[in-house]
């Protein structure tokens, strides 16, 4: 689309229509022997319309004045002189002044109408290339060429196009040659924080070289677009301006259109990935599950019966033997676990359980883990509304996590009040805590914080808890405590709720 014409400077439009009374009077000149001087009223009228049509209104009323000025100069006894001598000629000049200024505003009208439809058919033919090219485009990168290579065509400018990443606004496409200067990159930003225009013709940092329109939709602000002009001294009109918004308007939908397919991409793709990583899990976990229950058993067996007589080392392989088995059999109820807590299949059954309980059948299940540790319980006498079963298996994931990802000896605390409405249950160690970005995503499935070398595991411990947890209405959080190491608190509401089914029965 080639740019959007201006009319000529007005000077020019002035000069040309005394140029054309001008010729009309020489014009003139040969014919006035052979005709009435009242005949020649018709050829400045001519001129008159021509300069309507082609120069506008200003220079036509020009024409009619001058036309009505050389008329009686040149035409009118006594000539090269203004007098007249002749008072009915005055009705033919006043005739002619309002006939011309008439016929003037009628045809300068007519032109206005007539360039106003051709400045509207452009611009909507202009939108509609725009439009059309978008429509056709997926890629987030080929959107952004499209954009920059229509605001450059249509408006004669260079255009660039910032997008947010992170916390700064990085060029993502622009003109051949634009360059955009750190002073002129602020003048961006504010555009992007305010979503107003700023820079050039603009109220905000009019001293700038370039124009930015803040790319916004329903959203918010998605992007800035920029235009610097190739002649410094012209500015954009304020049709220009306005079609100019209507450009960003629709650049600010095709990007947003693009950010959003490439959301739903990775959405269906995770989707995808999530589904697949259920079937093989719980696949493989079912498939497992019966021989490591054998393995653990004939090994437990052997080490009970001391089949290996007094050989420390055969006793020391069938040790590890087991314990290996034992955590490969953890590992596969883990995953069966999370597996029927995406699938909505975990029943809890709320019952009114001795808090105290709850955490000495938890400690007891750890004994092993905890020999060498010192285990403080600071727990109120409670009777609180939860499924015993799964809370238990809740504290035990929480306090093996605080073995793994505390030194060797450290102190664990297990602490349980009533706060309000809830109860709380919290376990606190003294590792070294959790980075503050991976506090809330340490309860994502399979995320883990690398935080010690010795730590084993495969981050479902925590999405676990908090499966179990929300299932029966509470929340889970976690903090890092002052002086170091984690704080896992856990929520209940503190009443007594029916039984609260989520598909098939705990087995």
């Amino acid at each position: 689309m080639s740019q959007i014409l201006r009319p000529p400077r007005r000077w020019q439009r002035y000069l040309w229509s005394a140029l054309l009374v001008g010729a009309t009077t020489l014009l003139s000149a040969p014919i006035h022997r052979f005709v009435s001087p009242v005949n020649l009223v018709m050829l400045y009228l001519a001129a008159v319309v021509i300069a309507a049509i082609y120069l506008g209104r200003g220079p036509a009323a020009l024409s009619a004045v001058a036309g009505v000025l050389a008329f009686d100069f040149f035409f009118i006894q006594p000539r090269l002189s203004l007098t007249v001598a002749n008072a009915e000629y005055l009705l033919t000049f006043a005739g002619l002044l309002i006939v011309g200024l008439v016929i003037s505003t009628l045809a300068a009208r007519s032109r206005e109408q007539a360039d106003a439809a051709r400045r509207r058919e452009v611009q909507a033919t202009a939108l509609y290339e725009l439009s059309r090219d978008l429509a056709s485009a997926s890629e987030s990168d080929e959107i952004l060429r499209i954009i920059v290579r229509h605001v450059g065509g249509t408006f004669g400018r260079e255009a660039a196009i910032l997008l947010p990443d992170g916390d700064t606004l990085q060029l993502r496409a622009a003109s051949p040659g634009l360059a955009l200067p750190e002073d002129e990159s602020a003048v961006a930003a504010m555009a992007f924080q305010s979503g107003q225009p700023a820079g050039r013709g603009t109220a905000t940092m009019a001293d700038a070289a370039v124009r930015f329109m803040p790319l916004k939709t329903a959203r918010g602000v998605l992007g800035v677009l920029g235009v610097k002009p190739v002649d410094p001294g012209v500015y954009l009109s304020q049709e220009q301006r306005r079609l100019l918004e209507v450009f960003a308007s629709q650049s600010a939908l095709a990007v947003e259109r693009a950010e959003l397919a490439e959301q739903a991409r990775r959405a269906q793709l995770a989707r995808a990935a999530e589904e697949l990583q259920a079937a093989l899990l719980n696949s493989v976990s079912h498939d497992l599950r019966t021989p490591l229950v054998s393995i653990t058993g004939t090994l437990s067996s052997l080490e009970e019966d001391g089949a290996c007589g007094d050989n420390p080392v055969q006793r020391s392989l069938i040790t590890m033997a087991r314990e290996e088995a034992e955590r490969l059999n953890v590992l596969v109820g883990n995953l069966l676990d999370m597996t029927r807590i995406e699938a909505g299949a975990l029943r809890t059954i709320q019952e009114p359980c001795d808090v105290q309980e709850v955490i000495n059948a938890a400690l007891d299940r750890l004994a092993g883990r905890l020999v060498g540790r010192e285990v403080a319980i600071d727990a109120e006498e409670l009777l609180a509304p939860m499924d015993f079963v799964l809370m238990v298996q809740v504290l035990v994931n929480l306090v093996d996590n605080a073995v793994k990802y505390s030194p060797p000896g450290s102190p664990i605390a297990v602490t349980a009040r009533r706060v309000g409405d809830d109860m709380e249950m919290a376990v606190l160690d003294r590792g070294s805590g959790v980075p503050p970005e991976d506090l809330e995503r340490i309860f994502d499935k399979f995320y883990r914080v690398h935080r010690s070398a010795g730590a084993g595991g495969t981050g479902l411990g925590l999405a676990i808890c908090k499966g179990i947890v929300e299932a029966q209405r509470g929340r889970i959080w976690a903090e890092n405590r002052p002086g170091g190491g984690t704080v896992v608190t856990i929520a209940l509401p503190y009443e007594s709720p029916a039984s609260t089914t989520q598909g098939s029965e705990r087995p």
